[in-house]
């Protein structure tokens, strides 16, 4: 008998031994593919998830979010953001997160997950932190 199957699309892994790091991303956005170029490199082990197939709920996006400004998580490249010019004015928190699990392309890429720590967009230093 196989064991019991959970909802969750199967996670790819990189093939790097190190630390595992939860790769949040969309495969075709240049940032991700450097941010994962990088951390490969530096041996992490990462697990991917594509957020055009799994997307993000509410309930995820408040946990990574935490006590963090929830605008970094806004991606400032997105044509939504541009055409509602949510640099000046940004959208509550509650309409911010309704809006990213609609339109996944609005958060900023990647997210990296490890250990408690949450690292958006390709940060060298924040990614350096998750050692």
């Amino acid at each position: 008998m196989s064991a019991a199957r959970t909802k969750k699309t199967p996670v790819k892994r990189s093939r790097a031994t190190g630390k595992k790091v939860q790769f949040i991303q969309k495969p075709s956005c240049t940032t991700c593919r450097k941010a994962r170029q990088f951390m490969e490199r530096r041996g992490f082990q990462l697990y991917f998830r594509d957020l055009a197939k799994e997307r993000l709920s509410a309930t995820e996006l408040e946990k990574l979010i935490g006590q963090r400004d929830y605008t970094e998580f806004l991606n400032p490249r997105n044509e939504l953001f541009r055409r509602k010019k949510m640099k000046e004015n940004p959208p509550s928190r509650r309409d911010a997160i309704k809006l990213m699990t609609k339109e996944p392309n609005l958060i900023r890429r990647p997210v990296i997950v490890a250990g408690g720590r949450v690292v958006v967009g390709f940060d060298e230093q924040g990614i350096a932190r998750l050692r």
